[in-house]
Parts: C-alpha cells; sequence; structure tokens
C-alpha cells in the first residue's frame, strides 16, 4: 500500500479577504484533496468556496470506491446545492467557486480528479510536471486554438473570465479523468488556485520540487517566490501539495509522464 503525505497553504496576499478554500484528508486506504477559489460580493466568495469545499470533501471523504461517474455526479450535486443557497440570499446571488479535487486509492495504486473553472492540478513523476486539467477560461481557449502563447495569456486582460464555475446558473460539465490512472511511489500532486499558479510555468515548479525535503517545504519555496515576486493587489493563493511515498532523488529523474 502506498504511502500519502499531504501538505497544504492559503494566504491572503493583497486582499482584504481569503475567498480560498482547501480541505484534505483520509479514510481508510483512501486519501483526498479538495481546492476551491471563491468570487461574489459580500463576502459571497468565501461562503461559495467554503461549502463548495465541505460537500466535495464530505462525499470523497464518505466514498467506499469513487469512479469518474461519482466524481462527476458529486460535483454536479455540490453545484446544485451552492445554487440552491443564493435563491432569495441577497447579495449572494451571483457567489460561485471554481473546484478542483483529487482522490486517491493507495491499495489499487491509482488516482481520480476532477476540476470547474481554473484551479489547477499539476502531477509530478521523476520530477517532471504535466498539467493534467485545463482551465475553463476564455484566455484557455484561444490557447487552445493558437490565437495567443502562453506568456500573452498570463498577461491578457481577460485571463480571470470564466466559462464554467461551482455556483453559476447555468449547469456545470465537470472535467473528469476518463478512467482511474496508475500511481507509484515518488510521484507528486499539486491543487492550485489562479492566485499560485500564475506566478509560475512548469520548470519552476520542478526546480522547487528537486529542492524540497517535504510537500510542506515544497509549497513554502513557492509561497517565498510570490512573496520575492511584490505583485501589486496579490490575489489569494493557495495550494495542496500531495507526495506518494518518498519522491527522493533517484525518483526525481527519469522518464517523463
Amino acid at each position: 500500500m502506498l504511502h500519502v503525505e499531504i501538505a497544504a497553504r492559503s494566504e491572503t496576499g493583497d486582499r482584504a479577504h481569503n475567498e480560498d478554500d482547501l480541505r484534505h484528508g483520509s479514510a481508510g486506504s483512501f486519501w483526498y484533496a479538495v481546492l476551491s477559489d471563491g468570487a461574489g460580493g459580500h463576502q459571497g466568495g468565501a461562503i461559495a468556496s467554503d461549502m463548495v469545499v465541505r460537500l466535495t470533501a464530505l462525499g470523497l471523504q464518505s466514498a467506499a470506491q469513487a469512479s469518474p461517474e461519482y466524481l462527476t455526479q458529486l460535483v454536479c450535486d455540490t453545484h446544485a446545492a451552492l445554487g440552491s443557497q443564493q435563491v432569495g440570499r441577497k447579495g449572494h446571488e451571483r457567489m460561485h467557486a471554481t473546484l478542483v479535487a483529487l482522490w486517491i486509492d493507495t491499495r489499487r495504486e491509482q488516482a481520480l480528479w476532477t476540476h470547474v473553472g481554473d484551479s489547477r492540478l499539476y502531477w509530478l513523476r521523476h520530477g517532471q510536471v504535466r498539467e493534467m486539467t485545463a482551465d475553463d477560461s476564455v484566455v484557455q481557449r484561444m490557447v487552445h486554438a493558437g490565437y495567443l502563447s502562453r506568456s500573452e495569456a498570463r498577461a491578457h486582460p481577460r485571463k480571470n473570465q470564466l466559462l464554467s464555475a461551482m455556483g453559476t446558473a447555468e449547469a456545470v460539465e465537470p472535467n473528469t479523468v476518463e478512467a482511474a490512472m496508475p500511481i507509484a511511489d515518488g510521484d507528486a500532486f499539486l491543487l492550485c488556485t489562479d492566485g499560485w499558479w500564475d506566478h509560475f510555468e512548469p520548470h519552476d515548479i520542478e526546480t522547487a520540487f528537486a529542492a524540497a525535503r517535504s510537500p510542506q517545504h515544497w509549497l513554502d519555496l513557492m509561497a517565498e517566490d510570490v512573496v520575492r515576486a511584490g505583485v501589486k493587489n496579490q490575489d489569494n493563493y493557495s495550494a495542496i501539495a500531495v507526495w506518494i511515498g518518498d519522491p527522493s532523488e533517484t525518483t526525481r529523474v527519469g522518464v517523463a509522464l
């Protein structure tokens, strides 16, 4: 059975309130991590992200055996529940949130994930990173279509305009992995909000990972980079790091995913 270690950080940045939320834990041989970035007036974003994280985490914690279909239905149910909370609540009619969730079965050595919005999941194997999610955003569609480069997208004025989010009036179509993916000792995952990932190219994540002694140290190194950048009006920035086994030096060099 695989060994799992998880760490998390959530920082306010230069904003008045932290509207990010996250949660992680285990139930028997299963582990989960959930992260959300909320938006909405009158602190509605904090309410939205809290509800998304709590309901998703509860569903993952109580799952006897998750599947892609289970994750997709859980996200849709959470989306509906958040929508119902907005009815008749003045000032909260437009609160919404992103979602990225990871579920790990340590006995079967498998992982599943799903997401809505522009919070991301990265998977590292042999120290090399791969983005496992594609943002539900206008700018990401432009990148996919070849109209923008990745560097141009980071500075685009519409980079935060989402095409899908939890709690909106429209139905969501969760971006769920099609089948459980095999994982192994030395793998690592990073879940993060846009306030976090906006600072890093893949090689920056790899560099911090190579220098880290633990998942917490990995997050601390990246958070230090965010602070050093000194971006004006820095958004909330949050991340969860998941290590499978011991990503030692011998497992950080090799073939990419």
